[in-house]
């Protein structure tokens, strides 16, 4: 999910949160996998927009492969086949695992819940505008560390909290994800 903001003011508060929201999620990740029988790696992944045959998001991909090998002269060739094609949106993942359980958990998506008040508001209406949380910026716009840390902590607990349980018998999906909300 791609945030759309109603005022250009939301988009600049937002913009000076995104990335200290996103230092405080990792480390805040890696202090609870430090505690936790789950392993956890990172890896990035692309998000298509709904809808993408997988014959189109192939055919993206032999285009990226392409560029990476392509002399100079094949380029805007292949920048136009790919232009013309749905466009991914690159995202991030945290994929726990724990035995034969995996679990992969979209980064933005915490970043966005920790960011924006209406978090579930935005996910059941892709066109709410984010209403950012003001709370985590001080009187003179800059980022309350301390607010911030503690959100991030409390979101990132929960988190870890709905995991299943490492004793308890296994679920039959093979890959499940965590649910964000709350």
């Amino acid at each position: 999910m791609k945030p759309t903001f109603s005022t250009p003011e939301s988009w600049q508060q937002a913009n000076v949160l995104m990335q200290p929201v996103f230092i405080r999620l990792i480390d805040n990740i890696r202090k609870q996998l430090d505690e936790s029988e789950w392993s956890g790696s990172y890896r990035d992944v692309q998000r298509w927009p709904e809808g993408t045959p997988s014959e189109t998001q192939y055919r993206f991909q032999c285009l990226q492969e392409e560029l990476a090998k392509a002399v100079p002269e094949d380029v805007p060739e292949l920048k136009e086949a790919m232009a013309q094609l749905p466009q991914p949106m690159p995202s991030y993942e945290l994929f726990l695992q724990y035995g034969d359980r995996h679990i992969a958990i979209d980064l933005w998506e915490v970043c966005y819940q920790i960011c924006f008040l209406n978090y579930a508001s935005m996910q059941q209406n892709p066109q709410t505008p984010a209403t950012v949380d003001i709370q985590l910026l001080d009187d003179a716009g800059d980022v309350d560390w301390n607010l911030l840390d503690d959100k991030a902590k409390r979101i990132v607990g929960g988190i870890f909290a709905k995991l299943p349980k490492t004793d308890a018998p296994l679920v039959t999906d093979e890959e499940s994800s965590v649910g964000m909300g709350g």
